[in-house]
């Protein structure tokens, strides 16, 4: 659980690095790449929010 977690996270900071990246590049231009990295952010963090409330009631992380 902890791993996934983890690669979750790292996804998230990637995909807020490349928008960033994306926003810098694409001057002018349709900003449709930074959109799409900036959605795929949200979705993830929302994916692992679910995980992280699933995990604990179905008891397979303590609370602390």
């Amino acid at each position: 659980m902890r791993i996934v977690v983890i690669l979750m996270l790292i996804g998230i900071v990637a995909s807020l690095g490349s928008a960033l990246v994306f926003i810098f590049r694409d001057q002018g231009q349709g900003k449709t790449r930074a959109v799409k990295a900036l959605s795929l952010r949200v979705g993830l963090s929302l994916a692992l929010f679910a995980l992280l409330i699933a995990s604990q009631r179905l008891g397979w992380i303590d609370r602390l």
